[in-house]
């Protein structure tokens, strides 16, 4: 027995009303665009049992992923994570008042800054990270290894087409 999702009652409707159409598009882009709301929602719960939301984490995550000693300048967190620089500001004061990060003065620049997990950010991003990972396990569980491997690659293939992304250096 075959089921439905959404997208097929949804393409079902539009064959009704506009046969002539060739709605297939819809087919991956609904259901890309649903699943990345459920991955939201799901990765959201995981954020806030860490007193995160989605930027906060990204801030945390790639200071982590950056390596010892976890600290990066203001320009290559904007570039890591592709915001404007007062979004950046607001991030980084609210993670620097929950003891997460903090500012240092940059020994290679005399007006810079540095941006460094504190010992409790690195802690609590290293815990986040092992959740977030493991929620996405479970979301993914659906999908056999080779599955995932070949929807990682086709959605790859996609990215490349429409993405442009800036060398970390």
């Amino acid at each position: 027995m075959h089921k439905n999702d959404h997208v097929d009652l949804v393409l079902q409707q539009w064959a009704r009303e506009k046969p002539e159409m060739d709605a297939s598009p819809m087919a991956i882009l609904g259901r890309l665009v649903r699943t990345n709301g459920i991955i939201s929602t799901q990765l959201q719960s995981v954020f806030s049992q860490f007193g995160l939301n989605s930027g906060e984490f990204d801030v945390l995550a790639t200071l982590l992923r950056s390596g010892s000693p976890y600290q990066l300048t203001p320009n290559r967190l904007l570039q890591a994570l592709m915001l404007s620089s007062g979004a950046m500001t607001n991030r980084v004061d609210k993670l620097e008042s929950k003891g997460l990060v903090e500012r240092l003065a940059d020994p290679n620049d005399r007006r810079g800054v540095l941006v460094k997990l504190t010992d409790k950010g690195h802690s609590l991003i290293s815990d986040a990270v092992l959740a977030h990972v493991n929620r996405g396990k479970a979301t993914l569980g659906a999908l056999n290894q080779q599955e995932q491997t070949q929807l990682a690659e086709l959605l790859k293939k996609l990215l490349l087409e429409h993405e442009t992304v800036q060398p970390l250096d």
